[in-house]
């Protein structure tokens, strides 16, 4: 697994990626700044990636970390979505879970929609 950090304006937390192609190139790619978009309780941002995984699910636990192929994008799940209707939180497309959030971060709520984001190794 490799760790990486994820800063926002609203804080810092620390993710584990899988060992999948696509985390790895995540991984080697960092740091890597974007606008984050906002839906709910999902922020994603596009990190256009060579690896094309397909997406699997829709369903998803908070915190998880997802590859959505088909807008070139990054998801961060930190509560429920519109589609939620159990709590955990659902996409609108199928997506490819990749990593991890550690620990609480339902504070991600507070970084804002265009606002920026920051991925980096760590170690």
């Amino acid at each position: 697994m490799s760790n990486i950090k994820i800063r926002t304006r609203s804080g810092e937390w620390t993710a584990s990626l899988d060992d999948s192609d696509m985390s790895n190139e995540i991984w080697l790619s960092l740091p890597f700044s974007a606008d984050i978009n906002m839906l709910g309780s999902q922020i994603y941002f596009v990190m256009p990636l060579e690896s094309k995984a397909k997406g699997e699910t829709k369903i998803f636990d908070v915190g998880d970390i997802a590859h959505w192929p088909e807008a070139d994008a990054l998801c961060i799940f930190f509560g429920p979505t519109p589609l939620s209707t159990d709590g955990r939180p659902v996409a609108a497309f199928p997506m490819k879970k990749i990593g991890k959030v550690n620990g609480d971060c339902s504070e991600m709520d507070a970084s804002g929609d265009r606002m920026r984001i920051t991925l980096e190794r760590s170690f």
